[in-house]
């Protein structure tokens, strides 16, 4: 079974807490949003350099740890690009990204978990690097994206970093899952 394409407008996460992660956006003090995105980028190394079989799915409608994993990667790499376009330009249009097809095409479930842990790993210190170095007037730039929604940098930063802080939730909920069925009394 595939995967749902994921249709939901999620930034909804800009107004109030994610019910499921718990994620508040507008809580997230602007100057920790590099180190809380590198501290969930080390948590997706280190899982992705465990021992296991990070490919397989919990359940064939959800994604398996690394397919979570190189989505995010691949966020780090969009955003990067998206934030480097409100910096340089004014109210840049960001190019469509089909997420869903983007997993399809790169076959993120047949990906070598070690370079999707480093790849993370790089694209989440550059990106962390970049949000560092935004500063005064700059976090009131803007940029849109092709579904009309429109965000100044301030609320890209914060809207982004529920994407990876929520899928490693998800994951965890996978796993909890999965020792509780194992009858892991420490999961019960």
């Amino acid at each position: 079974m595939s995967i749902a394409p994921d249709t939901k407008d999620w930034t909804w996460v800009l107004d109030r807490e994610c019910p499921e992660c718990g994620f508040e956006a507008s809580a997230v003090p602007l100057e920790r949003v590099g180190g809380l995105l590198l501290e969930n980028s080390a948590k997706w190394h280190s899982l992705l350099r465990s021992p296991g079989d990070h490919a397989a799915r919990p359940r064939p409608e959800k994604w398996s740890p690394l397919e979570y994993a190189a989505h995010v990667r691949d966020c780090c790499r969009i955003y990067l690009y998206r934030l480097r376009l409100m910096l340089e330009q004014d109210d840049p249009l960001f190019p469509n990204w089909d997420q869903d097809a983007t997993a399809l095409e790169e076959r993120y479930d047949e990906q070598d978990p070690s370079d999707v842990a480093d790849e993370l790993l790089a694209f989440a210190q550059e990106l962390a690097a970049e949000f560092a170095h935004v500063e005064g007037g700059q976090w009131l730039r803007t940029g849109r994206r092709s579904d009309g929604a429109s965000f100044t940098v301030e609320t890209f930063a914060r809207y982004f970093l529920h994407d990876p802080l929520h899928h490693w939730w998800d994951v965890q909920v996978e796993l909890s899952e999965d020792a509780r069925a194992d009858g892991d009394p420490a999961q019960s």
